[in-house]
């Protein structure tokens, strides 16, 4: 693990999102709070202008002097005090043709009101507007005149200028920031004291310790169903889960290894190999008391040493069955795919003697045909009663033939169907790899015979191949049956190890007899339960 990609302390990481944190939430605050207070603002100064516009409306002096038509100076000496009284940009009467009676600018006394939106207030209505007049754009309030007679007369306008609505946001902004940058000071103590808390909680860990621990997690927990045991860079084991102690148990090693050297208590581990020289190891296996087990051992690296080990594994009896599963699926594809060739190849004589006429040849070959599978499949549903080593021989007869491979299946007794079901696909492991090894071998023979001779008696069954292949030498002979091992190329060399493997299983034995340019003999002996019958 590169330890560059962890610059910053824990410290600094937890002093940075909390300060993060503490500015986003209060900035959103700030702005909640600037919107509140601007309308807030506003509506304070529409309604002071609206209360010095109803109060002006309300003037006996204004309404007076509407009614009589004199006297205007009156008015102007009045709205010229009540706008100094509350310190508005303007108080304005007007008439109902919109003529003012007053304004801060004497010069503007007759002339008409300025801004368009004077228009409702004259036909009785009292609102609210921001309009440009000849004293720059303000807040406008209208409120009608009315005489005694309940009749209007005109309306009184009062105005604020947005310049000093702008002035008091301002203020109420700059008081927001101060607020923000305070909080934001407490927001980065608190930070400090909450980062030197938590790396005390964590025994000093920065972040490159902590992600080493998440990898040994990690890669536990992808392999959950299978038994999984960790050592640190001393060997001693720091962790085993429930998985590994039942395969453990199993092999007979019941106590707890949990802060034990990993070779006292497995002696022929290689996980300390695995340690010093830093490369995994994959499908390794190995008996512990005599249960096999397929180990993957790779080594924990942080910052470029290798800290520990972890070993991942399986009973190997679980991997062996579905092997043995994926080897009958493929063979039975094998043998239908075969038949099928075989029957093209006999429907393309059939269709040639037709387009000749040769039809009593036709009739013969038909009839010869016939009964030579009749012969056949008579011999083999004779001898077998599992229909499924049945199907399977019939299979490798058609496979044979389709490579020119003359096979005769030779059976002194009758093979009974076995009383265990796994018997059947250790069988097709059996009889499969070495049939196809066989016929493999005899694909450059001028001479192509195979026989199987198959015999059952006391309890044993006895399962004889020989071919008139070119042989295997001697030295061969000794690692046929290595996993992985073939002369054949890559990727190759697992047929004879399955083969191996399941008459193992079965508690049998192979010998091997062969000669170069002489053949190849095979002999197998399994001890082999027959399936009751309830009629028995």
């Amino acid at each position: 693990m590169d330890n560059r990609r962890f610059k910053f302390k824990l410290s600094s990481i937890i002093i940075f999102f909390v300060c993060l944190v503490v500015l986003a939430s209060l900035l959103i605050t700030d702005l909640f709070i600037s919107k509140n207070v601007s309308n807030s603002i506003k509506k304070n100064h529409q309604e002071k202008a609206q209360i010095v516009s109803r109060t002006v409306a309300k003037s006996t002096i204004v309404i007076d002097t509407l009614v009589d038509g004199q006297n205007t100076q009156a008015i102007q000496e009045y709205t010229k005090d009540i706008q100094s009284a509350t310190n508005v940009l303007f108080v304005v009467v007007m008439d109902m043709n919109g003529i003012r009676k007053s304004h801060p600018n004497p010069k503007e006394i007759g002339k008409h009101f300025v801004g368009g939106d004077e228009l409702p207030a004259l036909m009785g209505k009292e609102y609210v507007s921001i309009s440009h007049g000849t004293l720059g754009e303000s807040v406008r309030a209208f409120t009608p005149i009315y005489n005694k007679a309940n009749e209007q007369i005109g309306v009184a306008a009062v105005g604020i200028s947005l310049k000093d609505v702008k002035i008091s946001l301002g203020r109420s902004q700059r008081s927001i920031l101060i607020v923000t940058v305070l909080g934001l000071t407490i927001g980065v103590i608190g930070a400090i004291i909450l980062a030197r808390y938590i790396k005390r909680i964590l025994l000093g860990l920065e972040p490159f310790a902590i992600a080493k621990i998440h990898v040994e997690r990690s890669a536990m927990l992808q392999s959950v169903h299978e038994g999984i045991i960790a050592v640190d860079r001393g060997s001693t084991i720091t962790l085993v889960n429930k998985s590994a102690l039942l395969i453990f148990k199993k092999a007979g090693l019941s106590q707890h290894p949990v802060g034990m050297k990993i070779y006292d208590y497995m002696p022929s581990t290689t996980l300390d190999q695995v340690m010093q020289t830093g490369k995994p190891e994959l499908d390794v296996e190995q008996k512990i008391n005599g249960v096999s087990i397929l180990f993957n051992r790779v080594p924990v690296v942080v910052n470029g040493q290798v800290v520990g080990a972890i070993s991942t594994f399986r009973d190997k009896t679980d991997v062996n069955q579905l092997a043995e599963q994926l080897t009958g699926v493929r063979t039975y594809a094998d043998a239908l795919r075969a038949q099928s060739h075989e029957f093209m190849n006999r429907l393309h004589v059939i269709l040639g003697m037709v387009q000749m006429k040769f039809y009593d040849e036709l009739s013969d070959f038909i009839h010869t045909l016939v009964d030579f599978r009749n012969q056949e499949y008579g011999n083999i549903t004779q001898h077998f009663k599992d229909p499924v080593v049945g199907g399977f021989i019939m299979g490798k007869l058609s496979y044979a033939r389709e490579e020119n491979v003359e096979l005769s299946i030779n059976c002194a007794t009758v093979i009974p169907e076995p009383a265990d079901q796994k018997t059947t696909y250790e069988l097709m492991t059996i009889l499969g790899n070495l049939i196809d090894n066989a016929i493999e071998a005899l694909a450059d023979s001028l001479e192509k015979t195979l026989e199987l001779n198959i015999t059952y008696a006391d309890g044993w069954l006895t399962i004889e191949v020989l071919d008139s292949g070119p042989g295997i030498s001697d030295k061969l002979q000794k690692r046929i049956f290595e996993k992985g091992f073939s002369t054949k190329g890559e990727n190759r060399g697992f047929g004879l190890y399955l083969t191996a493997n399941a008459i193992h299983n079965l508690g049998g034995e192979i010998t091997i007899d062969s000669k170069l340019l002489l053949g190849t003999e095979f002999h197998i002996r399994i001890p082999y339960e027959a399936k009751r019958w309830e009629n028995d």
